[in-house]
């Protein structure tokens, strides 16, 4: 009975309601999942942007760099700023700034100058974090509208937002995230209480140099602690990313049945080339090294190219007439017949034409090609 059914079989019960919990909500929808994805399972959801990525990594990146950049362009910055100010506010006492069209030019002057060095290493920042997790990567299909997560899967969602080891491990690196960071906070507020208490008596700009100093020192802090916390929780995502793609079994032999063709098919192609080899077998009878017979009823052909070959071919083989018309051929080109009953019977029924022998039959197979060898002065030539 398939989940969906189940429940329609609920709410159809006097007494529940759509709005109850039911504890079947929260049954495992991957059981039977036991398997590892296979590499052409993880490639697809690679392809489909789905990747193990570490958003805490990401964050701590994109604010260690902009904080960085802000750190070494801050005095540059503070300048610009007083620049900014001392020019809009003699411009709003001088003259009408509604009819000064020099106004909003000068504005996007200063409001690049002073946004875009920490917007784009920011930026560049966010990307070069995602290209150390997953490499490069450019898909549409995680944007492409997907109609069926408008109805809510509400079991998943809970059992995934509050009663899964992922929600545990969130819940514990936020407190420890929030945890980390007060403490550094409160380390550096009360390290520089003595300064920050005389601020009514020294000048307004050395206030604000050192509280500057005291916030980026906090952030860039934090920053660290977020990129080492980063790393367990890339590790993690890691684990559960290959958690979701796992298979199981029955899906596992169908891949490797698309991937390796269907067992039917096989071998109805083998068949027909069967077939194919058979009926060009009298044309590859000049190509034998050897006629292997019976000496009258079985007749193989065996061609071995040590170059191109793992083990003896078998390219022509017949029985009683056709035995008789692969041994004419093989007189007419000089092709070499070796009598030996219990292997040309052997190789009939056991190999099919265009087949390599079996490894049980190398040394018999050997010992003939090297006698073939031997007296056509191939001796060189030998398995």
């Amino acid at each position: 009975m398939t989940r969906g059914i189940f429940l329609d079989e609920l709410y159809d019960r006097p007494g529940f309601s759509r709005f109850d919990i039911h504890l079947q909500w929260f049954a495992a929808e991957d059981e039977g999942r036991t398997e590892d994805a296979t590499e052409q399972k993880i490639r697809k959801a690679r392809e489909e942007g789905k990747v193990a990525k570490s958003p805490e990594f990401v964050s701590a990146i994109t604010l260690l760099f902009p904080i960085l950049t802000i750190a070494v362009l801050g005095k540059s910055m503070l300048t610009t700023c007083g620049e900014m100010l001392k020019y809009f506010f003699s411009a709003a006492i001088e003259n009408d700034v509604t009819r000064d069209p020099q106004i909003v030019t000068v504005f996007y002057y200063y409001f690049f100058k002073l946004t875009l060095p920490v917007f784009g290493i920011a930026v560049l920042s966010a990307l070069i974090a995602n290209l150390l997790q997953v490499g490069f990567l450019f898909t549409t299909k995680t944007i492409v509208p997907d109609f069926k997560r408008i109805v809510p899967n509400f079991s998943r969602f809970l059992q995934k937002s509050f009663f899964s080891g992922e929600a545990l491990f969130n819940l514990t690196k936020s407190i420890v995230k929030i945890v980390i960071i007060g403490l550094i906070a409160y380390l550096n507020i009360r390290s520089n209480l003595g300064k920050m208490i005389h601020f009514v008596h020294v000048p307004f700009m050395v206030s604000v140099s050192t509280l500057s100093v005291i916030a980026l020192k906090i952030m860039v802090e934090a920053a660290v602690v977020m990129l080492v916390i980063s790393l367990p929780d890339y590790m993690f995502q890691r684990h559960q990313h290959l958690e979701s793609l796992k298979m199981t079994k029955q899906e596992v032999k169908e891949e490797r049945k698309q991937s390796d063709g269907d067992p039917l098919i096989k071998r109805r192609l083998r068949e027909r080339m069967q077939q194919i080899l058979s009926q060009n077998m009298m044309e590859n009878v000049p190509r034998a090294d050897v006629i292997i017979t019976n000496p009258t009823h079985y007749a193989i052909g065996i061609e071995w190219k040590r170059e191109s070959m793992t083990a003896p071919m078998v390219i022509a083989k017949g029985q009683d007439n056709m035995a008789f018309r692969i041994r004419d051929i093989a007189r007419e080109h000089s092709v070499p017949l070796v009598e030996n009953k219990p292997l040309a019977r052997a190789l009939y029924s056991e190999v099919e034409i265009g087949d390599e022998i079996p490894e049980k039959y190398y040394e018999v197979t050997a010992l003939v090609l090297a006698q073939v060898y031997k007296l056509s002065g191939r001796a060189e030539e030998a398995v």
